[in-house]
Formats: structure tokens, sequence, C-alpha cells
């Protein structure tokens, strides 16, 4: 199941024309963010709590609080998304439903109040200010260089999705009735304060539950104040609501997050496929006919006992298996997430250093951001198609569209997203494996046969601009 433009947080969205993409990018105050790696950026997002430490105790257990009395973060936090920048972003062709939401909650109950086509600014100030609604804005990573930035290099730390919301309430209102989301989520605080209760989940991980009033779901088991520079993440199924305190200002937060679709179930659904097909090449058993009209049947014992054989086979063989093939996971979050966040570097996709030879030594460039994967040919239509060696890369990506469900570009005839990459003979998937692998490699030392045939490959990779010649 593709995650792009899934649920993140209560979106709801509706296709419309793309907007134009809008620079809204003010002076922004020091960073408290370390982006020296994935790792170094999620530390300083939890700060001062040690990663080891959040994903033994926290990380789909319980809820995380951490208070920053720190003006200097307080400020780049603010920095992240104001109020402000929707009367830019909205001149630039904004949409109700797919690039924002107003709603209030309403005798504990959901209220859209949304208006049709596109956004007039003045308009949404107004429902802001005389209905106390909340405007809800999905994705503003697709304008905000610096959350572009965060999300880029958490879904480098996750290897998942990583969406975003932000939320501006005016004071003594809130915007959503109790509710749970399949995502993890961290809440970061911009502006004014916001009241959060959270609640022990009736189911855990709820993927099902519905939320229908106060009673159902009990007392608080947590009630935090959030202030700006503050961090709150609890796991997904947690059954949450929020408010912004009477006599204040407005309340702006924003939501990350991530890890929707990323079971264990989820991986199993996508790679028991791969390991079935590869099963039944060398066991007939698995190749003999199902018994005569079985799927016609309403009682079939005896048929889940002979299934229940075969996949305690299949897990014999799984625990052989130096390689379990995912069919779909990996390539749809490669072509759905972020591309590389790049700075001010005025050609960054230009090829890495000279043009690589025999006797040139390379590296990989953007190794976070490409993936090898071994899948039948797609160029050649045959019912026995052989397998081929595939790079899929997120080079070429673009940042509008980020979680923001299929549009027109960049699709094929049936509407699926086209992947960017190169194609190889399988007998190159070693010599990839060996490029992966190596901080720096010979390109004569590749596991190929001809001369010919390395040249050829790290020339595709060059040109690509996936690595570099040192």
């Amino acid at each position: 199941m593709s995650k792009k433009g899934g649920k993140q947080a209560e979106t709801e969205r509706k296709v419309h024309v793309p907007c134009k993409r809008a620079k809204v990018e003010a002076s922004c105050p020091p960073s408290p963010m370390n982006y020296d790696s994935p790792d170094s950026v999620f530390e300083s997002l939890i700060f001062p709590i040690e990663q080891e430490k959040f994903f033994k105790e926290y990380w789909e257990q319980k809820p995380l609080l951490i208070q920053r009395d720190d003006p200097s973060v307080a400020a780049y936090y603010q920095s992240l998304f104001q109020l402000m920048d929707l009367k830019e972003l909205s001149s630039q062709g904004f949409y109700y439903g797919r690039d924002l939401n107003i709603c209030r909650c309403v005798n504990g109950k959901k209220k859209v109040l949304n208006k049709d086509g596109k956004v007039n600014y003045m308009q949404l100030k107004r429902d802001f200010d005389q209905k106390k609604a909340t405007i809800q804005f999905h994705q503003p990573q697709r304008f905000k260089d610096e959350l572009w930035r965060i999300q880029e290099k958490l879904e480098c730390y996750f290897g998942s999705l990583v969406g975003s919301n932000v939320y501006i309430t005016p004071p003594g209102s809130q915007g959503l009735p109790p509710h749970y989301d399949d995502v993890e989520v961290f809440i970061l605080q911009l502006e004014g304060e916001k009241h959060w209760r959270l609640y022990k989940p009736t189911v855990h991980l709820a993927r099902e539950y519905n939320v229908e009033s106060e009673d159902q779901i009990g007392n608080p088991t947590h009630e935090f104040i959030l202030k700006p520079g503050d961090l709150l993440y609890f796991p997904r199924g947690t059954i949450h609501q929020a408010d912004t305190p009477l006599g204040g200002s407005y309340s702006t937060h924003v939501t990350i997050s991530t890890y929707q679709n990323n079971s264990w179930g989820d991986f199993l659904l996508d790679a028991i496929p791969g390991l079935v097909f590869d099963t039944a090449k060398e066991d007939v058993a698995l190749r003999t006919s199902i018994p005569r009209q079985l799927l016609m049947q309403v009682d079939i014992a005896d048929s889940t006992r002979r299934l229940s054989s075969f996949l305690r086979s299949l897990a014999d063989q799984l625990e052989n298996t130096k390689e379990l093939r995912s069919s779909d996971m990996k390539k749809d979050f490669i072509m759905n997430r972020l591309p590389p966040f790049l700075g001010n570097s005025p050609d960054p996709l230009a090829p890495g250093g000279k043009l690589p030879k025999l006797d040139s030594k390379i590296r990989l460039r953007f190794k976070d951001h490409a993936i090898i994967t071994v899948e039948p040919d797609q160029e050649n239509s045959d019912e026995r198609r052989k397998e081929m060696a595939y790079v899929y890369h997120s080079l070429k990506n673009r940042r509008e569209r980020h979680m923001m469900g299929n549009e027109d570009d960049d699709t094929n005839e049936e509407g699926i997203s086209e992947a960017h990459g190169l194609r190889f003979p399988l007998s190159h998937m070693d010599a990839l494996k060996q490029i992966w692998r190596s901080a720096t490699i010979a390109v004569k030392e590749l596991s190929l046969k001809s001369d010919a045939e390395k040249q050829n490959l790290v020339l595709s990779l060059w040109t690509e601009c996936l690595i570099e010649v040192i």
C-alpha cells in the first residue's frame, strides 16, 4: 500500500490543480539542530534525552514531554512557521482540502468549515478570528526550507516517510475532538500555548478505534501545557485532544509524524510474496494443483492444514535466506520521499568530479537516497521475464509534491508515479553491492567479467549523479 498522501494527523484532502511554489523564508535565528548526520538531527530533536533511552523507554510505549526554557530554541521553533506565512503562501494559489482545512470542535464533533476552491487569505483570517476556527496547513515542508531540511534527515534516520501538518488555533478554541493517529507523532510548539490531554489507547496501537465522545475514553492519563520550544512525543494509537487557553494568544504547533504502514505485518505482506515465488521455483510441492473445487467450498479445514505445512516449510526456508526481497515498500519509500536538502548549491545535481575511467577511484553519493532491488524486467512484457537489478533514487523527486498524493505529473498511463533510476543485468548485482558497501573503491576491482562492463556501470551511475570520482 502506498504511503504517499496517507492520513497524517487528521488530514482531509481533495485533488485540485497544483499550486505554484512559494518562497517564504524569513531570516532564521541560529539553529539548535546538528545537521552533521541523520543521527545528530534526531539527537538534536529530542535533546537532552539520549537516543538509547528514548527507544528503550518511550518509542511505541508512552508519551515524552521535553520542556526547554531556552529563548534561542523558542525563537528557532517560531521561525519554522508563523501565521503571517499563510498570507504570502495563500497568494500563490492554495486550495481548501488539499493545502489546508479550517475546522472547529463543536459539541465533541469535528466541524469542517472549508470553502470551495482557492483559499482567500482575508476570508481565512475572518474565519480564524470570528469563528474561532483552527487552520490546519498540510505538509509545510513543501515551502519552508528548514522543515524540508529536518524532515529529509529524519526520513534518512527512520527509513520511512516523514510528514507534517501545522495547526494554528485561536485563543479559547479547539480544532479537533478526541482522536488518534496511526503514526508516531512529534509535536513542536512554535507560538503561544497549547493544553494537551492524552488518554490510554483502548486498543494498543489502534487502527480502527473510533472515538465518539470523552465518556468513551475516561480521564486523561497525561496533561501538558506546551510553550514555544517544547516538544511532545506520543505513540501511534494514543487518543489525544488539545485546546488553546482563554485570555492568551493564538497557538501554533507543527506535528511531525512517521512510521505509517511500517509495521512487521506490513513488511510480511510485502516480503512473503517474493519468498513464495522464489521457493516455488525449487519446491515442486508448491507448484502442484490445489484440490478440485477448493475455491467453491465452505469448509476447507483439510486445506488449511496443508497450508500450515507450506508455511512451516517457508519458515524453514526463511532461516536460510540471506536476502529477503521487499517488493513494494522499498520502492514506495524511495519514490515518495523528499529529495536531498542541498541548500544554496548552484548546480547540486551535476555529476561529481571528472568522468570515471577504469583506473579511477569512486565513491557513492547520496547513499541515504538510493536503493538496490531485484525485480522482473519491466521493459519486457513476456510471461517469463528474467530478473534484473534496479537502482532507484530520490534525487529528482519534487519537494512540492511530498506527501500530497498522486498528481498528474511524473505518472505513467495508469496514473502511477514513475520511479527515477537505472536498470542493469542481474550479473551486475555484486558490483553494485561493492559500491554501496565501500567508502571508496577502484573501478577495476568491481566484480564484473569485462572492463567494458565495469566502465559502463560506473558511467551510468555517474551520469545519474550517484557516484563521484575522487
